[in-house]
């Protein structure tokens, strides 16, 4: 912490906000997102208080200010959200074959349920693991994130462009709740 107050003070607010984001990309992007996938909370929770403390250092707002709305203005998911939002945009890339085979074969829609109301939801079908460590993996990861979202956002046929920012808006406003 005290190490991102040091560049604050050498660095212009763009420059840092700019590293943050090269921070953030490098951390959570979509060829790492699973790192972080099943990661302790404790975990998760420092990389929140690096993540609010360049926020905080970007816009300048003090220390006991909410974060929430700095982060809204910055355009910042919170670290959990951004690797559901990262995971979320794979399995689209998946399933719309913009993404690697070796990943798209684990996105397969559930079949075999015409009768039921679950028929029309988009769904994907989760594998069954006997560990932890078998959750973490993309083939359970991705398709229970997937699952997750809301009926109208797995349904539509969209460009990717549109769906990063359905999602992103679903993501911030789920937030508040």
């Amino acid at each position: 912490m005290h190490r991102v107050k040091i560049c604050g003070l050498l660095l212009s607010s763009s420059m840092v906000s700019v590293c943050m984001c090269v921070c953030q990309s490098a951390y959570v992007s979509v060829g790492r997102n699973q790192l972080f996938v099943g990661v302790t909370g404790r975990l998760l929770d420092k990389l929140q208080l690096l993540q609010n403390a360049a926020a905080r250092l970007v816009t300048g707002a003090r220390k006991f200010d909410r974060i929430t709305p700095v982060m809204q203005e910055l355009h910042w998911l919170p670290v959990r959200q951004s690797i559901r939002f990262k995971t979320a945009i794979l399995v689209f890339k998946c399933l719309h074959g913009l993404a690697p085979e070796y990943l798209s074969e684990y996105c397969k829609w559930t079949t075999g349920r015409s009768h039921l109301r679950s028929a029309n939801a988009c769904l994907l079908s989760v594998p069954r693991t006997r560990t932890t460590y078998g959750d973490m993996s993309f083939a359970v990861s991705g398709p229970v994130a997937w699952n997750s979202l809301p009926v109208a956002l797995r349904s539509s046929y969209v460009s990717e462009e549109t769906f990063r920012r359905q999602l992103k808006t679903f993501l911030f406003n789920s937030l508040d709740n």
